[in-house]
């Protein structure tokens, strides 16, 4: 027969009870519907217990709400999320912000048996007209509230995602091109070099610019280089890992964490282009009178990239800093070409990514290649890099035409 324990009063305890010798308080261990070992705690053995039937009931009454088809979606996306294992911490904290902030208030609230393809619809819509949010940003939803549905159609709590085929219908009504990145003109893009390298204030941002122009790394990837990253002798940067700044799912403090990059093509080396290594070296230069980034993430240190107050800057700031220059940059362009007599230069709103997509622009007009192409920029997909490629050669193919008019003589 099995003994029966009991706390120090002497009173029996069930299975999953103890008390701990250590504090003398009660702790009783579990394990939740996914499977993970979890624990509650309490000062006595009758508050122990008041926690141990609330918790009974509460996982009761989920699973009976989600078994019956009366859950809503936030209870099923949670459930879908508590079964992602493998997704890393800022993937995670991206899924949940972008979740609560587009999804959770509103739609969310729908019991999830009951929503049907014109709902979901308008719902996006409403996204899209209402809230204002890019195609893109809409695509990034989908793609969290599809297998939300889809997890619901495999536990047959429901027979069909009426997810299905919306994105599809939204793409043709908004139109094919909306919220896809373009990048940067020659004539733009030298512009906003030339303005940054000649002016009083933002000429320090030069070397930074260069780099994500001349290597075409995501922001976080750039960011994240270390010194120790780059090959002068042969003329390399290794690209492998990612620096990203996210907001910690249990509080709102963000915090500077070091990750794989985005896809295990994101592994990668990138020839070093000779103004890149300037700018490296500039960088150096600089470091070596001011003192170097002595910023530790995740175990890391030696970064590249620092900010006025000695750390790595966060992508975030980098962005405005592009909008405040080419905002600058605009206003003093009209009065100059006003001056001048000439069309003025614009530069378009733009971002850190405009200039990843821009360099591989300029490499697509240069290189015919598509495998070398997919391996610089780390494409997962080649279908990206040919997407690219082909706005790229647009403009060549003209070109292309033109010059064979002038040669050929036989019209």
């Amino acid at each position: 027969m099995a003994k029966v324990r009991k706390d120090l009063r002497g009173r029996s305890l069930r299975k999953g009870e103890v008390q701990r010798s250590s504090d003398k308080r009660y702790m009783y261990t579990y394990t939740d519907p996914m499977g993970r070992r979890k624990f509650i705690y309490a000062n006595d053995l009758t508050e122990l217990r008041e926690k141990e039937a609330k918790l009974m009931k509460d996982q009761l009454d989920g699973l009976d709400l989600y078994v019956a088809g009366k859950a809503s979606v936030n209870d099923t996306f949670d459930r879908y999320m508590s079964t992602k294992y493998n997704l890393r911490e800022s993937t995670r904290s991206s899924y949940f912000y972008t979740y609560d902030h587009y999804v959770r208030d509103t739609f969310g609230n729908k019991r999830i048996a009951e929503i049907k393809y014109s709902d979901v619809l308008q719902f996006y819509y409403y996204l899209l007209n209402e809230v204002k949010i890019s195609l893109g940003t809409l695509d990034t939803v989908h793609c969290l509230l599809h297998p939300t549905f889809q997890l619901a159609v495999r536990d047959e709590i429901i027979r069909n995602n009426p997810t299905d085929g919306v994105m599809k219908e939204i793409s043709r009504e908004s139109g094919k091109n909306r919220g896809i990145r373009h990048a940067l003109t020659v004539e733009q893009q030298r512009a906003f070099m030339e303005y940054i390298a000649n002016h009083p204030i933002y000429y320090h941002w030069w070397p930074m610019f260069t780099v994500l122009l001349g290597t075409g790394c995501r922001i976080g990837e750039a960011l994240g280089l270390r010194w120790q990253d780059l090959d002068y002798d042969r003329r390399t940067i290794s690209i492998n890992h990612s620096l990203s700044y996210y907001q910690k799912p249990e509080s709102n403090k963000s915090v500077l964490r070091i990750s794989k990059p985005k896809t295990e093509a994101g592994i990668r080396t990138i020839p070093m282009l000779d103004v890149v290594k300037d700018s490296f070296e500039m960088l150096y230069e600089e470091q070596l009178e001011n003192g170097f980034n002595e910023t530790e993430i995740d175990g890391m240190s030696g970064f590249i990239f620092c900010n006025r107050f000695g750390t790595v800057p966060n992508p975030q700031t980098v962005n405005h800093t592009i909008k405040r220059i080419a905002n600058s940059y605009n206003a003093d362009e009209v009065v100059r070409a006003k001056k001048e007599r000439r069309d003025p230069i614009i530069l378009p709103n733009f971002s850190c990514h405009h200039l990843r997509h821009t360099f591989c622009t300029r490499l697509c007009e240069n290189e015919t290649n598509l495998k070398v192409i997919q391996s610089i920029m780390g494409h997962r997909n080649i279908e990206t890099t040919m997407d690219i490629y082909a706005e790229a050669t647009e403009e060549k193919k003209q070109e292309s035409f033109e010059n064979l008019a002038t040669k050929l003589d036989v019209f």
